[in-house]
């Protein structure tokens, strides 16, 4: 019962910080983690968002080399 709940938390931490990297690659905003406290806290938030741009760049290859997805052509943007 505790190793579930362990289990599933290290996974919402790691889709959470996923998505934060979607956000980080496609926006440029990224988690200020400078305003944290020096330590243990910064430490372990760097090293999430680490993990998380990993987690992005595997399942961006993969979707890359995969026949499971194809990318969408851009639309031309009307003259204004």
């Amino acid at each position: 019962m505790v190793l579930g709940r362990l289990v599933h938390y290290t996974l919402d931490v790691v889709l959470v910080s996923t998505v934060l990297a979607g956000v980080k690659r496609h926006t440029g905003f990224q988690v200020n983690t400078t305003a944290m406290p020096e330590g243990p806290v910064r430490n372990t938030a760097d090293s999430l968002l680490f993990a998380g741009d990993r987690v992005f760049d595997i399942v961006a290859a993969t979707s890359f080399s995969s026949s499971w997805f194809e990318k969408e052509p851009r639309k031309p943007t009307p003259p204004q």
